[in-house]
């Protein structure tokens, strides 16, 4: 089994055209490993759509967006399901493993010394930073959901079923199996629908 996978076709992403070449093994480790330290306190979501779109040009906006809804439904982290996703489509299985490993090993020593070290004594320097970072990651977040919105609400359906899930979620607290079955059922649809030649 070939674990390379087919080079992504070159299209224009953002004002840059997407490589006609995947990137290396290390290419990929580097890159989701910076994405993991740059969102230390939150926002890993928004800094993988900067650096994996707007910087590398390696999913477009749509596709990006795509994929975050899909790995957010499977089990498992949704970033690492990210980094798994982009990995396999631009190297295949090696790819995959490169991107996780490079997401989650540096993070993961920091951790355990940020452990270690607080075991030991009080550290409200620490709390400080981190507080900044979240304020930070939240900033990002939001930008985020700006820019994917102005690609994918387009037209008074997405942005009704985009209201009515904020009110399902965030007001009602129902279930996230009851707002899939309800509201991805019917965006399933209307997509679908869209999709299907005129009659006649």
């Amino acid at each position: 089994m070939n674990d390379r996978a087919a080079p992504p076709a070159t299209s224009d992403v953002g004002g840059t055209l997407a490589p006609a070449e995947p990137p290396s093994l290390l290419k990929l480790a580097s890159t989701f490993n910076g994405i993991a330290l740059a969102s230390f306190g939150g926002g890993l979501s928004a800094w993988s759509r900067e650096i994996v779109v707007t910087r590398r040009g390696w999913l477009t906006e749509a596709e990006f967006l795509s994929a975050m809804m899909l790995c957010r439904l499977l089990p498992g982290a949704n970033q690492v399901n990210v980094a798994v996703f982009v990995g396999a489509r631009m190297r295949g299985a090696l790819g995959a493993l490169a991107a996780v490993l490079g997401l989650i090993t540096v993070p993961f020593g920091i951790i355990l010394l940020l452990i270690a070290f607080a075991a030991q004594q009080e550290t409200p320097a620490i709390r400080h930073v981190m507080a900044g970072l979240t304020a930070a990651g939240v900033a990002l977040t939001l930008s985020m959901v700006w820019h994917t919105g102005r690609k994918s609400l387009t037209s008074a359906v997405p942005l009704g079923l985009a209201a009515l899930t904020a009110i399902l979620s965030g007001v009602v607290r129902a279930p996230l199996w009851v707002t899939l079955l309800l509201l991805g059922s019917a965006g399933i649809a209307w997509a679908w629908r869209r999709g299907l030649p005129a009659a006649g």
